[in-house]
């Protein structure tokens, strides 16, 4: 016994051995079936369209959910309770609902209100129809994630000890420069985790503006269908679309939650 304390041997991932079977059972699919092919290539031009809603909601609701979280720790209480009240209400409604109700209510409403502020100073009239439904679902997923960003930013930035921002504000800086210096390096690794799969989510989630027609990958497996009553090789290729977008995330947050833990703290 050399009274040292072993590391446990790391445990061998067949969870990704066997999603790597099965991802490569259907690319062989693909490669070996024309209905799959068929479908792949149909597929495939919702690809950017997923993308791009994911990676714009999820941005948008970065920066409203920071600005909640930074009221709900505001000392003013009517800023606190305005966000409590709006992160209660969000998170209490299914985003399918809230999607429905921002492209069909809340963005018809918005346009009466702008139309009638403009009108004061002679402008042409807006007509809901100009905004495109793919714009309308882009908000409504950043109005659902931003509650739930919010709660996750507040946690991070309060579960950092108290006295690092003290200490920084003895050393002459700023309040900007102490939550971007100081408080929120550390909030972020401790946020890493919920905030990537958060991410993930959101890439799954964005298949619910197909209920609007947005042709993402799950609108255009449902025209396929419609199309070719192909029902198992285009589910299959849009779950394996789906899936290889959320598995390459996933491996990449885990791969940057590593890095993290063995890089010095700042």
């Amino acid at each position: 016994m050399t009274g040292k304390k072993q590391d446990a041997p790391a445990d061998f991932p067949w969870w990704l051995l066997a999603m790597g079977l099965l991802l490569g059972a259907g690319i062989f699919g693909v490669l070996s079936d024309s209905h799959y092919k068929a479908a792949l290539s149909m597929l495939s031009g919702g690809i950017w369209i997923t993308a791009m809603v994911s990676v714009v909601a999820y941005l948008g609701a970065c920066v409203l959910g920071l600005g909640l979280a930074a009221m709900a720790m505001s000392r003013a209480v009517w800023l606190r309770q305005i966000s409590r009240f709006y992160i209660e209400l969000i998170r209490g409604l299914p985003i399918l609902v809230l999607l429905l109700y921002v492209a069909f209510a809340l963005t018809p409403m918005l346009i009466a209100g702008l139309n009638a502020l403009t009108a004061v100073f002679g402008a042409e009239p807006l007509n809901s129809r100009d905004v495109p439904l793919l714009w309308r679902a882009v908000l409504a997923l950043i109005l659902a994630y931003s509650a739930f960003l919010a709660e996750i930013f507040r946690a991070g930035i309060e579960a950092v000890d108290a006295g690092q921002s003290e200490a920084a504000q003895a050393l002459g800086l700023s309040r900007w420069q102490r939550f971007r210096l100081v408080i929120f390096p550390q909030a972020f690794r401790i946020i890493l985790p919920p905030f990537g799969n958060d991410f993930i989510a959101m890439v799954k989630d964005s298949s619910l503006v197909a209920i609007l027609g947005v042709t993402d990958i799950a609108q255009l497996a449902k025209i396929a269908v419609s199309q070719n009553f192909r029902y198992m090789e285009t589910y299959n290729v849009a779950a394996m679309l789906y899936l290889t977008m959320t598995l390459g995330l996933s491996l990449m947050l885990r791969g940057l939650e590593r890095w993290l833990k063995r890089a010095p703290p700042r």
